[in-house]
């Protein structure tokens, strides 16, 4: 569950209109000092806090995961008290599963590897995704607050959002328009019927929408080959 504590934070700092307050904002949650997360990460306290101030552009990617991840590591060393605060109750987790691909793959082969079937279709259908989520629909709409909602798109909004215990479709879709971040594709998994206006919302969002009838556990396996393969 701390995964999903890392995608989050990780998420916001990468998505923030100002990353260096959204660090300090996290540094200061774990109740951490600028001196003490320098000398964790082996950089000079002035790195910290010229990212915090703004006087530095915005933290790469590989500086971002070690700055959460040292954040993260120094909290356990102490029993894990800011970690623990943000893990949520099992009957409440709405992520079900979720994972980051190293190399991008093109819907359609995406769709093609899950016998997808198209609801809606776009010109982004072309597009490349770089992860997956899998949601819960039911416990994600009731759930998920909109500053939690960063968390599900972990390091790149260019992934497949997958929604399962779908009835008719239209919730997901109008929590996604709803929001300013937007999927490369949304999946129903096993959806009963799909309501007419999820199909109408996603084309005017042009996210492709599809279909798959594999188990949760098939998708997860077919996912896993795709990432070895590359």
């Amino acid at each position: 569950m701390a995964q999903e504590l890392e995608e989050k934070m990780a998420g916001e700092v990468a998505m923030s209109a100002d990353p260096g307050k959204t660090m300090r904002k996290w540094r200061e949650e774990f109740d951490l000092s600028q001196s003490r997360v320098a000398d964790a990460m082996g950089v000079s306290c002035s790195v910290i806090s010229d990212y915090e101030s703004g006087r530095r552009k915005s933290p790469g990617v590989a500086f971002v995961r070690k700055f959460v991840g040292t954040l993260l590591d120094l909290d356990r060393e102490v029993g894990s008290p800011t970690i623990t605060k943000y893990m949520p109750n099992e009957r409440d987790a709405c992520i079900i599963a979720m994972e980051e691909f190293r190399e991008g793959i093109p819907i359609s082969e995406f769709v093609k590897a899950v016998n997808g079937t198209y609801l809606a279709s776009s010109q982004s259908s072309e597009k490349k995704v770089y992860g997956y989520t899998i949601l819960d629909s039911l416990k994600a709409i009731m759930n998920l607050s909109s500053g939690d909602y960063v968390k599900i798109y972990g390091w790149s909004t260019d992934r497949v959002l997958i929604f399962t215990d779908v009835h008719y479709g239209r919730s997901p879709m109008v929590a996604i328009r709803a929001h300013p971040l937007t999927p490369a594709m949304v999946m129903y998994q096993k959806p009963d019927k799909i309501d007419e206006l999820a199909i109408r919302l996603a084309k005017l969002e042009g996210i492709p929408l599809v279909s798959t009838d594999l188990e949760i556990g098939e998708l997860i396996k077919i996912f896993k080959r795709m990432e070895e393969g590359m």
